[in-house]
């Protein structure tokens, strides 16, 4: 995970800032446990330690699965995160600016997949489900969230750097799941990543979630399908590209054609991938970030005298 020194980050800092958090983190390190477990390791109530445990999966260092238990499902805490990276404020000597680029999810320009698979605005289910050919309706613009079990969806991007700029890095940010029949918070998928046509990484998404309503989420949406997925942060550098600070390739920025017009970026799960698992890919009005795929090109200046 990469992370800054602005307000937007401030979950995480309060989420560490406690000695009983510090030890959650420590104990998911060796091996996943409940909410049970946890208490009893650090010797609090099961109540204190629900509070523990959501303050960390709020700021994205956990998560909960539900599993098969000796009584009915239980939820599994795991640790979701191997190291924070933070970026402190650049020296005062450079400006470091960048370029923003929101895509909703409906504005591929490409597609070829196989159920199951659907889209949907924030009123309604766009056509039917596990029919591809409504990934061609004219409605499709609109749609807030879109799955596939295999295959791929492409977008086009414009570039507005300017010839005077020095680019830097390429973050992509994006709320993905897996896609399983119905849904399964352990149910791994491996998903592809290409910018200009050159593979950039794969990152294995864990799940499709459904134990909890996602926070934006509207409230028709059936309760058996897709509720939410992780934010996750593809960035393209200078020394290689990272997925929430992982590296995931040698592939850099100078790689790519980062100053061409306009970029194609592709999202896609592979047939011979070894988990085929499908995607699910979450905009603005659905899942827990309310937002689109949003592209930030970072690029230095010198500053004037």
């Amino acid at each position: 995970m990469k992370i800054d020194t602005t307000d937007e980050y401030l979950p995480i800092y309060e989420a560490l800032a406690s000695t009983v958090r510090l030890k959650i983190i420590q104990l998911l390190s060796l091996r996943p446990m409940n909410i049970k477990e946890l208490a009893e390791a650090a010797e609090l109530s099961s109540a204190i330690m629900t509070m523990h445990v959501k303050k960390l999966e709020k700021a994205g260092i956990i998560r909960t699965d539900m599993v098969p238990g000796k009584a009915g499902l239980q939820k599994l805490c795991v640790l979701d995160v191997d190291q924070i990276e933070i970026n402190f404020p650049a020296a005062l000597s450079q400006i470091k600016e960048f370029h923003q680029t929101d895509v909703s999810v409906g504005h591929y320009t490409d597609f070829q997949i196989e159920p199951t698979c659907g889209l949907a605005t924030r009123e309604k289910i766009i056509g039917e489900f596990d029919e591809p050919r409504y990934f061609l309706d004219h409605e499709r613009v609109n749609a807030n969230i879109l799955w596939f079990g295999q295959g791929y969806v492409e977008y086009k991007i414009p570039n507005f750097l300017l010839s005077s700029n020095r680019p830097e890095e390429l973050e992509i940010s994006m709320e993905l799941s897996s896609e399983a029949p119905d849904t399964n918070n352990n149910w791994p998928s491996d998903i592809s990543f290409y910018l200009n046509n050159v593979f950039l990484g794969i990152w294995t998404s864990p799940g499709d979630f459904g134990d909890n309503k996602g926070k934006y989420t509207p409230s028709w949406w059936p309760s058996i399908i897709n509720q939410y997925g992780l934010l996750k942060y593809l960035r393209i550098t200078s020394n290689g590209t990272y997925m929430d600070g992982n590296k995931i390739s040698d592939v850099t920025i100078h790689d790519v054609g980062i100053r061409d017009k306009q970029w194609t970026f592709k999202i896609a799960v592979e047939k011979d991938a070894e988990h085929v698992g499908g995607v699910t890919l979450f905009g603005s009005g659905f899942g827990n970030y309310n937002q689109d795929i949003i592209f930030r090109l970072y690029y230095s200046k010198e500053q004037k005298a």
